[in-house]
This record gives structure tokens, C-alpha cells and sequence, in this order.
């Protein structure tokens, strides 16, 4: 069984900074893509970041040029380095492996997900 357990979040303001991490226990981790996800109230969770497992990457338009994603496999944590933060970003952020399917295809996480980690961003 795969246990995910997300750390990092916090209160910041605008503009701040914020790095999360990520670790998944018991998985195949190396061998697969993990995902960075977000569910602000009232919304559904999207998908922020990707990173596979050869290290390739891909961002949501809304987080480009602000958010980094990163992987240590040898750790089995993948983290994400949140820059210049938006009131917009406040959210709990997951993550979760995810197959190769398009990026907007829903339900296809790998393992349960955590319970995710507060990001609130307020001045």
C-alpha cells in the first residue's frame, strides 16, 4: 500500500514563496510520473505540474514561469517550489502519480490520495 504525505504549505503573502514536498512510501517511484494538484474551496482539484520519471515537465498556463516542480528519486519525494504567490493560489495541494493520459483526463491518479497540504496566500 501506497501512503502519500504532503508538507509544506502555509500562510504567505502576495508575492512570497512557499516549497512543497511530497513523499510516497511503498511505490514504484522511479518508474513513474508524479503530479502536482490543487482543490481551492468550492472547486474541483486540477492538476498544477508533472514530472516523469526522466525528469520531463509540464505546467498548468495558470502557474507557468512561477512554479517548479522537482523529484528525488533516490528519497521518493517530489516536491514544489511555489514563486511570486497569488491570493488565486490559495488552495490544499496534493500529489499523486499519475499514468500517461492526456492532461485533463480525471481519475487516473495511481495510489489514494494524502491529505494534502494548506497553501493560503493573504496579506
Amino acid at each position: 500500500q501506497v501512503l502519500i504525505v504532503e508538507s509544506g504549505g502555509g500562510l504567505v503573502q502576495p508575492g512570497g514563496s512557499l516549497r512543497l514536498s511530497c513523499a510516497a512510501s511503498g511505490s514504484i517511484f522511479s518508474g513513474v510520473t508524479m503530479g502536482w494538484y490543487r482543490q481551492a474551496p468550492g472547486t474541483q482539484r486540477e492538476l498544477v505540474a508533472t514530472i516523469s520519471s526522466s525528469g520531463n515537465k509540464n505546467y498548468a498556463d495558470s502557474v507557468k514561469g512561477r512554479f517548479t516542480i522537482s523529484r528525488d528519486n533516490a528519497k521518493t519525494t517530489v516536491y514544489l517550489q511555489i514563486d511570486s504567490l497569488k491570493p488565486e493560489d490559495t488552495a490544499v495541494y496534493y500529489c499523486n502519480a499519475r499514468p500517461p493520459v492526456p492532461w485533463g483526463t480525471r481519475g487516473a491518479e495511481l495510489y489514494s490520495w494524502g491529505q494534502g497540504t494548506q497553501v493560503t496566500v493573504s496579506s
